[in-house]
């Protein structure tokens, strides 16, 4: 599902830092404006609520628990989403959300930037 936002606008949703901090650069620089990392499902709702983002990339088990709620809001609000998780159960994901990536951790860093392009496109 490509993105039908004009702006470039990315959710980042990671709570290992150290991940967040390489995902952010790496939507950076290719082109992305991110908001985040929120590490918490709380947080991350209550600020997507209140926006329009391009997608979303989103860790699957946060601080505060499963993803699904707020996957479930974006989803329904038409925003692709990109799971990147090392804990994922994909065959529940696939069926839960047929039209989201699934991306497991470790990814590469040229793959995830692929991956977002090809949804802002």
């Amino acid at each position: 599902m490509p993105c039908s936002h004009p702006n470039r606008e990315l959710l980042l949703v990671e709570d290992e830092f150290f991940v967040a901090l390489d995902l952010q650069d790496m939507a950076e620089e290719a082109g992305f404006s991110v908001d985040g990392p929120y590490a918490t499902v709380s947080e991350a709702l209550t600020v997507a609520a209140d926006r329009h983002v391009c997608c979303a990339i989103l860790d699957v088990r946060l601080l505060d628990g499963e993803v699904g709620p707020l996957a479930d809001m974006l989803y329904a609000n038409d925003v692709p989403i990109v799971f990147h998780s090392g804990h994922v159960d994909n065959a529940e994901l696939e069926k839960r959300y047929p039209e989201a990536t699934i991306c497991m951790k470790p990814s590469s860093p040229t793959r995830m930037k692929q991956i977002l392009l090809e949804l802002a496109s």
